[in-house]
């Protein structure tokens, strides 16, 4: 990737959402080539990268396809680039972005034949390799290869969207016609081939295009090429063209919409090879390619197949290959007690996903279900593991009897189907589910308990910053805070009334929600600081960084000498240390082995902090096109303990990368001590 600004992405202290987020996957894909990580681990990230990039492509090049086409004079707000200004600067990284990734899986294909795993390539074949691959392709590839030769009768279908098809030109009898092949969604992405001591593997998609002959019997083949489309995936479940059939029931509008996800425009070709004219000429001109991009990608289309690797190795060779296993846990002082809600009423309860278990938090929904004195559950739904743990324990609780609310979002992209799935077993159950707010998706991450003893009703809350899902909190970095506090858990009871009254802008006693009161929180706090100059403290854990008002205030107090340190994962729109803009702005990014996940926004020096964790980022469509919760740390304990994470992760050394005012990314160097603040969690993870 091109380490310098691409056709105006960087303009005096912006930088451009889309760069910036290329500039996190070229971050992603770095972790590929890095030592420190073991192999196989190095292996599963290039496959990230590769899904990232496929995702970024549906979805944002979805995005901007569509703006250039709807509002073509629209401009960035930033770097003042339209969106076919931005399509266009996206197209000018790519190549390199491919090229990287190239280099990168030759990298680790040799170090992966030295511990005797061979990812062979057709052309490296010998005589009795190419014989058994024969055998293979006739006995598990043929049965399960779709082929068409193209004319008037066998027209051309609707091609799936990131999947590999064989595109062939062939001839017979002086005939000339073209051809179409693919393979079926369950035939293995590997196949052993035999010889030596070695391990030789080979994909399926290699093997179509090495036996194209064997598909079209009889025929003679003048052109042959791997192929893989990208639809736009991107749609607006918001639209007001929606059809009035679906006013009551938007389920089925989304249901609609994700159907037609399938039905995109394509917006990008890959091909396994540069196609000769007439095979480009069929493609423009038959598949609905005509203004898409075109790479040539020499490798593979994607690289979801090395995170299968470890099975050709022994255990304790794999073993050896990935990351020391961490086994979330259960803090010391939780683990002794059955009564969680009566431990959660004297202290609050803090918990740091993946180094602590979300076990806690079940754990104390499963007591809420059987506790007598519980007389209702409500939870807000993002994005759910499948075969839920939470879906599970709700259920319980209307068994129980107990009343039990779900704000089910269900234009958690790509989650939408497991959503629908989900909102429909807590139905049928008898729970009530609300599916958010008209033109707002709600991503907030709470959970309302409501205990009834005599006439007093009293509150357990649950707030956080990550999603209620098994899978991710072993995976994704996220904090937890479980309080009985009494005005948050007001806060709590009325967040859910608001949301069945559609009050989006009711006002709360100590929770910041977007989009109402959370950003003009933000920006309040960001001001008193500002009033404090030189003394004054930011710090902030996020995500992404794109709101345009944020950034003019972060300026602001930089250049009122206010000291800011910012922690931003992935796309970053403010350039930091710019003279007499910025240069009070310190940026890094930690890429690791867990996602980056958790939003911790400080304000005040040391000993004067004031403490909130969020479910939001500073994105404008966090801000305010969605339903978003931060809440402050109140529990000195739990404060002190977040404040100690947060000054942990701001001294990583290891796999932090500091923002420059170049605008590139770069290594920290280390002064004294290798500080990798993911393994510190990892081994301190009963003291955070």
């Amino acid at each position: 990737m091109k380490d310098t600004a691409t056709r105006g992405c960087i303009k005096g202290i912006f930088i451009n959402r889309e760069y910036s987020w290329l500039q996190f996957n070229k971050r992603v894909l770095d972790q590929a080539m890095d030592l420190t990580n073991p192999l196989l681990e190095r292996c599963k990230f290039l496959s990230i990268f590769t899904s990232n990039l496929d995702e970024f492509i549906q979805v944002r090049l979805g995005s901007l396809s569509n703006d250039a086409k709807n509002s073509p004079f629209e401009v960035d707000n930033k770097t003042q680039l339209t969106a076919k200004e931005q399509i266009a600067a996206i197209n000018e990284i790519l190549p390199s972005l491919y090229k990287a990734s190239s280099e990168t899986y030759h990298f680790l294909r040799a170090e992966l034949y030295s511990k005797g795993v061979n990812l062979l390539k057709p052309s490296t074949l010998n005589e009795r390799q190419k014989l058994n691959a024969e055998e293979i392709f006739q006995e598990s590839i043929l049965p399960r290869v779709s082929p068409v030769v193209l004319d008037a009768k066998h027209p051309m279908f609707k091609l799936e969207n990131l999947k590999t098809y064989l595109i062939v030109r062939l001839e017979r009898k002086g005939r000339a016609m073209f051809a179409i092949a693919k393979l079926h969604a369950f035939t293995p992405r590997l196949f052993r081939i035999k010889g030596g001591k070695k391990i030789h593997l080979i994909t399926s998609e290699d093997l179509l295009l090495l036996f194209a002959d064997k598909v079209f019997p009889g025929f003679s083949i003048k052109q042959k090429a791997l192929v893989r489309i990208t639809r736009n995936a991107d749609f607006d479940a918001f639209s007001k063209d929606a059809d009035d059939e679906f006013d009551y029931d938007f389920s089925r509008l989304i249901q609609t919409k994700v159907e037609g996800r399938t039905r995109g425009d394509i917006i990008r070709l890959e091909t396994s090879s540069e196609l000769p004219p007439e095979l480009s000429t069929f493609l423009r001109q038959h598949l609905e390619t005509k203004k898409c991009s075109v790479y040539v990608v020499p490798d593979h289309f994607d690289y979801k197949f090395m995170f299968s690797l470890s099975e050709y190795f022994s255990s304790e060779e794999a073993a050896e290959l990935k990351f020391i296993p961490h086994r979330p846990v259960v803090p010391q002082v939780l683990s002794k007690t059955s009564d969680l809600i009566s431990e959660v009423k004297r202290r609050d309860i803090f918990l740091a996903y993946p180094y602590q278990s979300m076990d806690v938090l079940i754990k104390l929904l499963n007591q809420a279900a059987e506790d007598k004195r519980v007389s209702s559950i409500k939870i807000t739904i993002y994005r759910l593991a499948h075969n839920s743990k939470i879906i599970s324990a709700l259920l319980k609780a209307r068994e129980n009897g107990k009343e039990v609310v779900a704000v089910m979002e269900l234009c958690a992209r790509f989650d939408e189907e497991n959503n629908l799935d989900n909102a429909e077993l807590l139905q049928e159950a008898g729970c009530t589910v609300f599916y958010g707010v008209e033109d707002l998706k709600v991503h907030s991450k709470i959970i309302s308990i409501t205990l009834e003893e005599g006439d007093k009703i009293s509150y357990i809350t649950h707030i956080g910053t990550g999603n209620y899902n098994e899978g991710t909190a072993k995976q994704y970095t996220d904090l937890n805070i479980i309080t009985a506090n009494h005005e948050i858990g007001c806060d709590g009871a009325s967040f859910f009334r608001s949301i069945a009254v559609l009050d989006i802008n009711h006002d709360y006693s100590r929770l910041l929600v977007a989009p109402h009161s959370l950003k003009k929180g933000l920006l309040a706090e960001m001001d008193k600081e500002i009033s404090k100059g030189s003394e004054g403290v930011i710090r902030a854990k996020v995500n992404s960084l794109t709101d345009l008002e944020c950034i003019e205030k972060l300026v602001e107090a930089s250049k009122a000498g206010v000291k800011v340190s910012l922690i931003v994962r992935g796309i970053c729109c403010l350039l930091p240390g710019v003279e007499k803009e910025s240069e009070n702005i310190s940026v890094i990014s930690i890429v690791g082995r867990f996602l980056e996940h958790s939003r911790i926004y400080s304000f005040g020096k040391e000993g004067e902090e004031r403490v909130y964790i969020a479910s939001a980022d500073l994105m404008t469509r966090n801000l305010e096109k969605r339903v978003e919760i931060a809440t402050p740390v109140l529990d000195k304990t739990v404060k002190k303990r977040i404040l100690s994470l947060l000054s942990l992760i701001e001294s990583d050394n290891v796999k932090a990368r500091r923002l420059t005012p170049s605008g590139k990314y770069e290594k920290i160097r280390a002064l004294s001590k290798m500080i990798n603040s993911q393994e510190e969690c990892i081994k301190n993870a009963n003291g955070l």
